[in-house]
Order: C-alpha cells, then sequence, then structure tokens
C-alpha cells in the first residue's frame, strides 16, 4: 500500500463521523456489544487500544459487527501491525511515527493514522507522502489552538486530534479546516461498559455522531 493510498483510505474512515470512539477493553465478552452500540448511535470507526491482554480478541470480536469499520490503536512495533492485521484490523493507529512502523503498515497494507505533536513531525510524515495525521497528545500539544497554528503553513494536512479530547472541547477542535474528525474515550466510560449499559454508550454514541454538523 502506498502512502497516497494508506492516507486516502484513512481519510475515508476518518470522514464518517465526528468523532472515533477510542476503546480500552479488558474483557472480550464486551467487545460485541459495545461494538453494536457505538455504530447503532452512529459511529463505525472504532480504535481498540492495545493496552489490555484482550485487544486482540476484542478487535477479532469487533470485525465480526456489520458496519463497523475496526482499527487498532497504540501500534509501536511492526510485531504490533502483523497482530493487529491478523486480528481483523482495517486500518492502524500510532502515538507517533518511525520508519519500521511504517514499513510494516505499508508492508501489510494496513492503513496508518500516524501521530503527530509538532510542525516538523507533522512534515516529516507528509515528506513520506502521509497528508491525513494523528494529533498526539492534542490537549497537552497546546489543543485546538496550536493545531489551528500548525495548519497554517500546512494547509495541505489534515488532522484527527486525540488525547483530552472531550464534549466541552471537541467543537474547537471540529471546527478547525484542518480537522477531519477527533478521536475520544468518553462515549464508552468504563462504567457503562462493566455493567453493560448499551443502550446509554448507543446514546451518548448518538450525541456525538451529531457534533459538528
Amino acid at each position: 500500500m502506498t502512502p497516497q493510498d494508506a492516507s486516502r483510505r484513512a481519510r475515508e474512515i476518518c470522514g464518517m463521523a465526528p468523532i472515533v470512539p477510542v476503546l480500552v477493553v479488558n474483557d472480550a465478552s464486551r467487545a460485541r456489544p459495545l461494538a453494536e452500540a457505538l455504530v447503532a448511535g452512529g459511529l463505525p470507526a472504532l480504535e481498540v487500544t492495545l493496552r489490555t491482554p484482550a485487544a486482540l480478541e476484542v478487535i477479532a470480536e469487533m470485525a465480526k459487527v456489520k458496519g463497523g469499520v475496526v482499527g487498532a490503536g497504540t501500534l509501536i512495533t511492526p510485531e504490533d501491525v502483523r497482530a493487529a492485521k491478523d486480528a481483523g484490523a482495517t486500518f492502524g493507529v500510532s502515538p507517533g511515527a518511525t520508519d519500521a512502523l511504517i514499513d510494516a503498515c505499508e508492508a501489510m497494507d494496513l492503513p496508518l493514522l500516524a501521530g503527530a505533536a509538532t510542525a516538523t513531525e507533522a512534515m516529516k510524515l507528509l515528506e513520506r507522502g502521509y497528508d491525513m495525521l494523528k494529533f498526539f497528545p492534542a490537549e497537552a500539544s497546546g489543543g485546538a489552538p496550536a493545531l489551528k497554528a500548525i495548519g497554517a503553513p500546512l494547509p495541505q494536512v489534515s488532522f484527527c486530534p486525540t488525547g483530552g479530547v472531550s464534549p466541552s472541547n471537541a467543537m474547537e477542535y471540529l471546527s478547525l479546516s484542518n480537522v477531519v474528525c477527533a478521536g475520544g474515550s468518553w462515549v464508552a466510560p468504563a462504567d457503562l461498559v462493566a455493567s453493560g449499559d448499551w443502550a446509554g454508550i448507543e446514546a451518548l454514541a448518538r450525541e456525538a455522531s451529531t457534533l459538528g454538523r
């Protein structure tokens, strides 16, 4: 997969809804109903972070949900890429970017939403052909004002800000011309997942799906 094709596909996925749920799931038995609730609420693009022992099984279960597009977050090594792809992930998300990680994603035809927090990092990725990036950690890196400032000299690069994005500040990001969507974890709070309150999660997803529209 070429960088241009990867960015094109990443942009398509990011454009499916204003919010991409960032999911940390400890129990694979919760995966499928959680994904069904989020998709029913209008958030079809799902990022499952590789931060729990169950993450790969969670990806495999969510990949079975009709209408969902499941990706793996926290990709750091080529081994992560292979494991995520084998589990059924159809896109990847990384907190940053290394040549080894990018090479692995290209070799395995896994579209990558690579992380960048500075103009230099964004320029290096753009140099490799990537123009759809993750801005991370968004709030700690200066928030919407910083992302707006980066966009002035780099208008050809688009972002999905993640990290500290919440209902109270999401619109600050979504109103920027260089933002396609934002990543957020609030649509699947741990307490609702633990209690199996799928109706509550669907309601949060439906509310998030209307942001900026």
